[in-house]
């Protein structure tokens, strides 16, 4: 079948209609009609081939949120007809340590949706149907798919930091990211503080969840919380002083990184010694943790803040990414 989708021609390429051929499914994969399909800031990273591996034409998307169409002669956990979701990967090597241990998503030989094939700015997407996830019924088409990225980064760092509940978290900015982190752990039973940088981002952080919000002035908070705080997640792409952070820590705290800043991070040694503190990154998360990540969204009512655009305003939606004035989350609409 021919699919009709928008493609980046070359590095920061405004994308164009474009089509390409899905001659066979292949046994292990399933064909999804794509319903609607967020804009991540990864998007616009791959366009612009900003990490340097981007291949073209490039069909953009990883936020996608469809309906199944066909099943490889090998699919026995998906049927045609259910809405399911696709994020970040593509697949796995299913043999390496990380994949045994069921962290398939840290594997050194994953692929992703957009880096290794075509993603969700079209008709139709092919892919593994094993990094593919029945939604629940109560999470709308067109908020769903920012969970399947933002929502699933945020939950699986949170997660890996040692949220459970009755814990003290902080989380710096309030962004496609942020907002989500917010809900996830207000909703799942923790006192979480917002750090931002403006008084309107202070109550929107209120109203997501946040039991306190602290202004950020010339890089840093202008006051501490009451308490010490057990998680601090970090989700802005701006650099940011890590002593400052870690000396909102308590023993044993913890300092997550999901924004990556542009810059190597600068490390004092003696507030990790004195307090047993300790500094982590965080990707994505695996297919165990996604599928818990949208129980508990459709349980608690995690919800991304998204604008809607028609696919034909793709570009429209690109440029507001890039701008960084979409509040929070752009999602394209079939």
């Amino acid at each position: 079948m021919r699919v009709n989708a928008y493609a980046a021609l070359g590095p920061a390429q405004a994308v164009v209609p474009w089509s390409y051929e899905i001659n066979d499914v292949q046994p292990h994969e399933v064909l999804v009609r794509v319903l609607a399909c967020g804009i991540c800031h990864s998007d616009v990273h791959m366009i612009d081939n900003d990490w340097g591996f981007s291949r073209y034409p490039l069909v953009p998307g990883h936020e996608i949120v469809g309906v199944v169409e066909s099943v490889g002669a090998h699919v026995q956990t998906l049927q045609t007809g259910q809405r399911v979701g696709i994020g970040w990967q593509r697949s796995a090597c299913g043999h390496c340590e990380d994949c045994l241990r069921g962290q398939d998503h840290l594997c050194d030989e994953s692929t992703g949706v957009i880096t290794h094939g075509y993603g969700g700015f079209a008709s139709h997407v092919a892919v593994d149907a094993r990094y593919c996830f029945p939604l629940p019924e109560s999470l709308p088409t067109e908020s769903a798919g920012p969970l399947l990225c933002g929502g699933i980064t945020v939950y699986s760092a949170l997660r890996a930091a040692g949220m459970g509940s009755g814990l003290r978290i902080g989380v710096v900015g309030l962004g496609g990211l942020g907002h989500l982190a917010i809900q996830f752990a207000s909703r799942m039973g923790n006192h979480v503080t917002a750090f931002t940088t403006t008084e309107a981002k202070a109550y929107e952080a209120s109203k997501l969840g946040a039991h306190d919000a602290i202004l950020i002035r010339d890089g840093r908070p202008v006051r501490r919380p009451p308490r010490p705080l057990h998680i601090v997640l970090n989700t802005v792409p701006a650099p940011t002083p890590t002593d400052v952070y870690l000396d909102l820590l308590g023993s044993d705290g913890v300092l997550c990184y999901v924004g990556a800043p542009t810059t190597p991070l600068s490390v004092p040694l003696w507030p990790l010694l004195v307090k047993r503190r300790r500094i982590m990154g965080s990707p994505i998360g695996s297919r165990a943790t996604i599928i818990e990540m949208l129980e508990n969204a459709a349980a608690f009512g995690v919800r991304p803040m998204v604008e809607t655009y028609p696919l034909a305003r793709v570009n429209d939606a690109l440029e507001r990414v890039r701008r960084n004035v979409v509040r929070y989350r752009a999602v394209l609409l079939a």
